[in-house]
């Protein structure tokens, strides 16, 4: 487990990460592309693909800029097909090249789940070892403001289940830039879900080389009374529950899990052998979601460790509403986390 010590924020995404004196502020946007760049410069092999990277500097100006410096055949502007584009990175990979596959939205991607699911994954097992499929696929995951249910597919839950491969799900600039890095160099398929609604935001990103191991939580906030899980969006969500639960004195332990294949469970355990509670904060659906699993293996675990029945926090379990303040409401938002905690605690 990583500790992160919390300090006054720049801006308010900066809460929870170092306060790395003389780094420059950055939005999280900027932190994916330097990390393609970085990589890119460093190994000839690394490629970018999808609608829109290139000629219009990307749907949402992650890749801005790359077209000028690495040229059409490394920054290539895809058809609006997924399943054909997806393809063929795979097909690349397997003979030795490192390509990232951008979904403009991974609700986008389900068209493509033949090719990402049932053949990425699996390429080095039905091989024998043979071929392996290094590979990123990365995008915007969940709902994206207003886009409507079918552009708001939280798919973290649905596609974890597949062995074969990783996922990342970043919370911050300074996590995307170095999970993304570590992502490229990755020798299995990588699976990096962003968010719509995050890549504005801004916190200190060191120039210098760095990357950030896979399977390792970060611990934001420190408390004795109850252990509170994330990753990605909700995460800041979590950080505002927490201020909220403080000014009450309640104090949690907060984990980013920054990656859920694989899972830090080992810090999990960790932080429930101290405070005894759990309550984990995902927003899949709750049905088969990521959080179930999280509450599986604790109780696999870490039975005896717990003084109080573990809670998840979910989206609700309808489809994603289009009206802004039905959407805010479907989320797992502070009200419904800081509910939870005090529930875990019997203060409710």
């Amino acid at each position: 487990m990583t500790t992160l010590q919390t300090h006054p924020a720049v801006v308010r995404d900066v809460e929870g990460l170092p306060s790395r004196e003389g780094d420059r502020v950055i939005q999280f946007r900027e932190a994916l592309r330097e990390a393609m760049e970085e990589e890119m410069r460093a190994d000839e092999r690394v490629f970018l693909i999808g609608e829109e990277v290139a000629e219009y500097n990307g749907a949402y100006k992650v890749s801005q800029g790359m077209l000028d410096e690495f040229g059409p055949k490394r920054i290539i502007d895809s058809p609006i097909s997924e399943n054909g584009f997806a393809g063929l990175g795979i097909g690349a990979a397997m003979y030795g090249l490192r390509p990232i596959i951008e979904f403009m939205s991974w609700s986008f991607s389900l068209v493509a789940a033949d090719q990402i699911l049932n053949n990425a994954p699996k390429m080095l097992y039905m091989s024998g070892g043979q071929w392996g499929c290094p590979i990123v696929f990365r995008g915007n995951d969940g709902a994206g403001g207003q886009l409507g249910s079918t552009h708001s597919w939280c798919v973290e839950a649905l596609f974890s289940n597949v062995p074969g491969l990783k996922m990342a799900i970043p919370s911050n600039p300074y996590d995307a830039k170095g999970l993304l890095k570590t992502s490229i160099r990755d020798d299995d398929p990588v699976f990096f879900l962003e968010s719509e609604r995050m890549l504005g935001d801004k916190a200190h990103v060191p120039e210098e080389e760095y990357t950030i191991p896979f399977g390792r939580a970060a611990l934001l906030r420190e408390g004795d009374d109850c252990t509170l899980l994330s990753f990605g969006r909700p995460v800041h969500f979590c950080l505002e529950a927490c201020d909220a639960l403080e000014a009450e004195g309640v104090h949690c332990d907060l984990l980013d899990m920054r990656t859920i294949r694989p899972l830090d469970i080992d810090s999990i355990i960790e932080s429930l052998q101290k405070t005894n509670r759990v309550v984990v904060v995902d927003q899949s659906w709750p049905f088969g979601s990521v959080a179930s699993e999280v509450v599986t293996q604790i109780c696999e675990r870490a039975f005896d460790h717990l003084d109080s029945q573990p809670v998840r926090v979910n989206s609700d379990d309808v489809p994603t509403p289009y009206a802004k303040s039905l959407e805010q409401e479907y989320l797992p938002h502070t009200g419904k986390i800081t509910a939870a905690v005090k529930k875990t605690l019997g203060l409710s």
